[in-house]
């Protein structure tokens, strides 16, 4: 398998935790880590169901990879991602020396990996991540796309009955 395909196969294993996350009204997005071709972590958002504003899905992958390797040191590993991560996210990237980071969609709200920041690959840090951005990068802004436009027509509808109740 060359890069190319493995990048699309394990963005694919990302893609299905992302709709996990959905599943349970999360904002859909998954990520995975792997290390030495093999899958250590998985992970989805559960912002929602947690009520914690750092169970990221990078976040959670990242603490459970740190686990199965022993080390705060995440050296030799590749994580793979459907949205580009926000600054909190590539902060927790940056210091647990992930080498390679693999993104589906841009996050042009809160990216920082090449949006608003280019926080992965800024030199006046003591550790630089190689970055391949777009990996089924359709399919993962579809899931967001498509997350929002639900939350947003299923807000319009609850406004509606609300309005037609108090008349």
């Amino acid at each position: 398998m060359n890069v190319n395909e493995q990048d699309q196969y394990f963005m694919g294993l990302a893609i299905a935790e992302a709709r996990k996350a959905e599943a349970l009204g999360e904002v859909p997005i998954g990520a995975v880590i792997v290390y030495q071709g093999k899958v250590i972590a998985r992970a989805h958002n559960l912002r929602e169901t947690t009520q914690n504003a750092v169970t990221h899905a990078e976040l959670s992958a990242i603490q459970d990879a740190c686990e199965v390797i022993g080390s705060w040191r995440l050296e030799e590993t590749v994580l793979y991602v459907t949205l580009e991560p926000c600054p909190m996210c590539a902060g927790a990237i940056l210091q647990s020396r992930v080498p390679t980071v693999v993104y589906g969609a841009r996050d042009i709200k809160a990216g920082c990996v090449d949006s608003l920041y280019r926080l992965l690959s800024d030199e006046r840090f003591n550790h630089e991540c190689e970055v391949r951005e777009g990996v089924l990068g359709d399919e993962c802004g579809a899931l967001l796309t498509n997350f929002f436009r639900a939350l947003r027509e299923k807000k319009k509808r609850a406004k509606k009955e609300a309005r037609l109740e108090a008349e």
